[in-house]
């Protein structure tokens, strides 16, 4: 079975798309950002949950460790 949760490629601008199954939660522009969004979609333990846990996290371009600095 696929990852859920997917984490694209560092955009050029900046961040990263975050989909989860095949909706949009937006762009996250660290690791924070990717928690707030897992908040929000409802995920139990998101402050806790293992970033790295490949049964649940596709990360394309990079692990958890590769952000792009925010443009603002």
């Amino acid at each position: 079975m696929d990852p859920r949760i997917v984490i694209h490629e560092p955009s050029e601008d900046g961040g990263r798309r975050v989909h989860v199954d095949s909706t949009i939660l937006g762009l996250a522009y660290s690791e924070m950002d990717l928690r707030e969004f897992l908040r929000r979609a409802g995920f139990e333990a998101w402050d806790s949950v293992d970033v790295t846990d490949a049964g649940l996290f596709r990360w394309e371009g990079g692990g958890p460790g590769t952000w792009e600095e925010s443009p603002l």
